[in-house]
């Protein structure tokens, strides 16, 4: 293959016109000025604001921007948040993040865009336009024949539209809702122009792959020399965590793939554990600077400058709370960060077209659809690589659960029914049927069956985080009930299996309230918080447990705390009314 081929159809040229910390067709200050004039358009609904939030203890910036009443109402998120080794490009990455995720999620809500078909009516429309259903097999590593896989995507309707293959500049017809119920909104992007934000999408796809897969294997990776570093914006960085004191491991985690990511381990002796976390992160880019730079600036915008107690979200890798847990990142040989390999290019087109066709070469194709937002005007796309993998997905991902999950929260009863029939002849004592025949029997409002069927699928399935699911759906439907008392040891089993889930503390908490077990439950309800400190409930819970040991002080906090995120939450004012406040 020649690596200096032309763009493929549809790729315009696009020259960079930023280097300096991530490479764009235009300055920061630009991208700033033209997003801020986009969303004005829009009114105040959509960006509310963009705000600066970090201490200034590293001088490295992170920046928020905050969704208005309009955004709120399309997009799960409130709000954004934006790295860079600059002010401007922290504050363009967070605008741009809004841009990506709204133009995302207003995509999904225009029906229009999409043919709705099962897949034979798919082959008989699209013909061979429509992706091959290997592609759709590989997406979720299933071995099983055509015949089965047909009748499987034969259960129910889904929403086709076309898409670009980027490599061969076509257009391909795929479901794109499956690939949605298997990524989320991983995989979404945004930029300066159609070819920008491809490539970021890509990046991140990378990035988001190679983590999964490390993370469930744990190999002995290289570890990067920091004598190497010779970009003087990614020094700089290194230097702002060191000059603090604070330990840095970059490591190697490229892999197989066709442009390098850096990961980057990082946590301060002096603050940890008390106001600060390890951070655990990466960064993919075409370079091997750029990437090792998204690293360091991630570890800044999740870390809270290491002396904020904040509390950040695991996403593509895991979330360590103690070194020994971390220990297997820091081994490795000490290697060269340019032994990476090295995509670069003066044209971030050249570079989309050299990384589509390696991946294609790796048997990964990347397509892309264009979810620009009509009225907003700022590049945003929804990019899938069939066949990655991503950290919040089961490993056990395969049609039918994906496809059962469906039939059981969204198919009409009848239909769910005869398709969760299907799969139990597919897929024999496979766990996930009996668990979606309980999903369906609480969203018919018969919690009795739900509750026996969630204990059958708990009995079946191998993984401890699949059992713990199980378990905590089990209590969930005893609690409709009211069957309290009965739910505490079926959450044991939760919490023992699977601890970092907060609503498996939350459930369990409520139960020992409902015993009039304060302490416990406020002992459950802080170890939710532990978890995510944003957690509104838990912390309106916790208070209610403090009124009732009579901790009226640590109580009206709690009660404040949880209002001033969730003024909706009634029981909360009611207590403080309660006590006085």
């Amino acid at each position: 293959m020649d690596h200096h081929a032309s763009p493929p159809p549809g790729l315009i040229q696009r020259p960079k016109g930023y280097t300096v910390d991530q490479d764009k067709i235009i300055t920061p200050a630009e991208t700033v000025a033209r997003a801020k004039d986009a969303f004005a358009r829009l009114g105040s609904g959509v960006l509310a604001e963009t705000r600066r939030i970090d201490t200034g203890r590293l001088g490295i910036p992170v920046f928020l921007s905050i969704c208005g009443e309009a955004a709120r109402a399309v997009m799960p998120t409130r709000k954004q948040m934006g790295k860079g080794a600059s002010p401007e490009q922290a504050e363009a990455s967070a605008l741009m993040e809004l841009a990506e995720r709204y133009s995302f999620f207003s995509f999904w809500r225009d029906e229009d865009r999409f043919f709705p078909a099962t897949w034979s009516e798919a082959e008989a429309h699209f013909g061979d336009a429509l992706v091959p259903l290997s592609v759709i097999r590989a997406s979720v590593g299933e071995t099983m024949s055509d015949a089965d896989a047909r009748r499987i995507l034969d259960l129910l309707p889904w929403r086709f539209v076309l898409v670009r293959d980027v490599a061969q500049g076509k257009e391909v017809a795929v479901p794109l809702d499956w690939f949605k119920i298997l990524n989320e909104f991983n995989g979404s992007s945004a930029g300066n122009c159609f070819e920008e934000s491809v490539l970021q999408g890509a990046c991140e796809l990378i990035e988001r792959h190679v983590c999964a897969v490390i993370d469930r294997t744990r190999p002995t990776l290289p570890t990067i020399d920091p004598a190497s570093l010779d970009d003087p914006v990614l020094s700089g960085l290194l230097d702002a965590f060191t000059s603090q004191g604070i330990t840095v491991w970059l490591k190697d985690f490229t892999l197989d793939q066709p442009v390098p990511t850096v990961a980057a381990l990082a946590y301060d002796p002096n603050t940890f554990p008390q106001t600060s976390e390890i951070v655990f992160t990466a960064g993919t880019a075409t370079s091997p600077a750029k990437a090792a730079i998204r690293a360091l600036t991630e570890v800044a915008q999740l870390a809270g400058d290491f002396e904020s107690r904040s509390n950040y979200e695991a996403s593509g890798l895991p979330k360590f709370t103690t070194l020994a847990d971390a220990a297997w990142v820091a081994e490795g040989p000490l290697v060269p960060l340019a032994g990476l390999p090295d995509l670069a290019r003066d044209d971030i087109a050249e570079e989309l077209a050299i990384l589509a066709a390696a991946l294609a070469e790796r048997g990964f194709p990347l397509y892309t659809v264009d979810t620009t937002h009509p009225a907003l005007g700022l590049s945003a796309n929804y990019n899938v690589v069939p066949g990655f993998a991503f950290r919040e997905r089961t490993p056990a991902a395969s049609l039918g659960l994906f496809t059962g999950r469906l039939l059981a929260e969204e198919a009409d009863p009848a239909t769910a029914d005869a398709g969760l029939a299907a799969l139990a002849e597919i897929y024999p004592s496979a766990p996930f049927v009996a668990f979606f025949e309980g999903v369906l029997s609480l969203r018919l409002g018969d919690a009795e069956a739900g509750a026996a069927q969630f204990a059958c699928a708990e009995a079946l399935q191998t993984s401890g985080e699949d059992k713990a699911l199980a378990a905590f759906y089990q209590a969930h439907a005893l609690s409709q009930l009211g069957r309290f008392e009965d739910i505490v040891p079926i959450l044991d089993r939760a919490v023992a299996l699977c601890p970092e889930v907060k609503e498996y503390f939350n459930l369990r908490g409520v139960a020992h309230f409902k015993a009039e077990r304060y302490a416990a439950a406020a002992a459950d309800f802080t170890a939710a918080l532990a978890l995510d400190a944003g957690s509104a409930m838990d912390l309106a819970n916790l208070g209610l447990c403090q009124a009732r040991l009579g901790q009226d002080l640590l109580a009206v906090q709690n009660l404040k705390a949880a209002l001033a995120l969730d003024p909706s939450i009634t029981f909360a004012t009611d207590q403080l009314t309660a006590l006085g406040c």
